[in-house]
């Protein structure tokens, strides 16, 4: 079994490449938004960032949940800091692969103002870009511009889980 984490800030993209990864590469998709205990949901809703204490729980959740997976998983969540990826690897028995989804916080903004139904406001995104902690090279996982045509980070996406699935 593989694990993948879509990981990057809120409006990147986690949930839609998620869904599409699901169906042309057959793995199970979770959105890691779903996992969230809703205290959480309720303090973002509210404008307030989430901190490491709010957070370890949730990201304790997203690890077990990679490791009941009995075929190939990729969760969406933020995994924003280092340590949060340390967290959800220490659940899991492999390893764990992120794809940051990433962009500049103007292009996210605008993403963000046109969605409905979604408890996070852009207010956010501030707290969440100051603690964004990219990738370290002794991580499994990539980073993708999903600035670049929506088709092409599909692509990527689908061909980075593709080379690691062998």
């Amino acid at each position: 079994m593989r694990c993948y984490v879509l990981m990057g800030v809120s409006g990147c993209g986690k949930s839609s490449v998620g869904l599409a990864l699901s169906v042309t590469c057959g793995m199970t998709f979770i959105d890691g938004d779903d996992l969230h205990p809703q205290a959480n949901i309720k303090k973002m809703s509210c404008g307030k960032p989430l901190n490491d204490k709010d957070r370890s729980p949730w990201l304790s959740d997203v690890g077990r949940t990679l490791a009941k997976g009995s075929r190939p998983i990729v969760i969406g969540c933020s995994a924003l800091k280092k340590n949060y990826r340390d967290i959800i690897r220490s659940k899991v028995q492999e390893p764990v692969h992120f794809l940051h989804l990433d962009a500049p916080q103007d292009v996210l903004v605008r993403r963000i103002d046109g969605r409905v139904d979604h408890f996070m406001p852009t207010a956010l995104l501030d707290s969440q870009f100051g603690i964004l902690e990219r990738l370290e090279g002794d991580e499994w996982g990539c980073q993708i511009d999903i600035t670049q045509a929506y088709p092409n980070v599909i692509t990527q996406a689908e061909t980075y889980v593709k080379e690691t699935m062998i």
